[in-house]
């Protein structure tokens, strides 16, 4: 299973991609889509489009995982994050990839095992996680390998994928004898 997980800004969109087979990881791809400060704000959004398209071409992921807004104090700075979701989401919807969202507590504590955790200890973990003799550079760039690698814990965990990473037709057994009533024997 691929999974592109996205950290939306839009000065900078951190973006990774990772393969999940049977619970191991591989990067396939991780990097940033920085922006100019100076540049409108229909032209960031264009080059934050363009690059996750070029992304998702290169790679075709199985799923896709973003970070909520945080909304914090400042209302402009959450309408920005905002809309680099939302087109971020759109390069995702157009390519019919499942989308989902997790808040960064939840990325967090589903990488780290602690909502609170610093920065640090996220890139930390990723590094470990993944095996990578150096963690990149940038947070926004290890946040979005903990946001990807999040979305396969939480999949997981709900059973739509099966732990050899292949995805479960059904996710539970009220969805399966839904779909499969001819296989229920009652007795009477």
């Amino acid at each position: 299973m691929i999974i592109l997980g996205v950290d939306p800004g839009t000065l900078i969109t951190g973006y990774g991609v990772i393969e999940a087979v049977r619970g191991r990881f591989t990067v396939l791809e991780v990097d940033l889509i920085r922006n100019r400060s100076d540049a409108s704000m229909p032209i960031r959004l264009k080059a934050i489009y363009a690059k996750l398209c070029t992304v998702i071409e290169r790679h075709h992921p199985d799923e896709f995982a973003i970070e909520t807004a945080f909304y914090g104090k400042n209302a402009q700075s959450a309408m920005k994050i905002g809309h680099a979701r939302g087109v971020s989401i759109l390069a995702a919807v157009n390519s019919e990839i499942p989308t989902s969202e997790y808040s960064p507590r939840e990325v967090k504590r589903a990488v780290v095992g602690n909502g609170a955790a610093s920065k640090e200890q996220v890139s930390y973990m990723i590094r470990s996680i993944l095996r990578l003799k150096r963690a990149p550079k940038s947070y926004d760039a290890t946040d979005a390998l903990a946001i990807a690698i999040c979305h396969f814990h939480k999949m997981t965990e709900n059973g739509t994928i099966r732990e050899s990473g292949r995805k479960s037709k059904t996710t539970s057994w009220k969805s399966y004898i839904e779909a499969h009533p001819e296989r229920i024997v009652t007795r009477k």
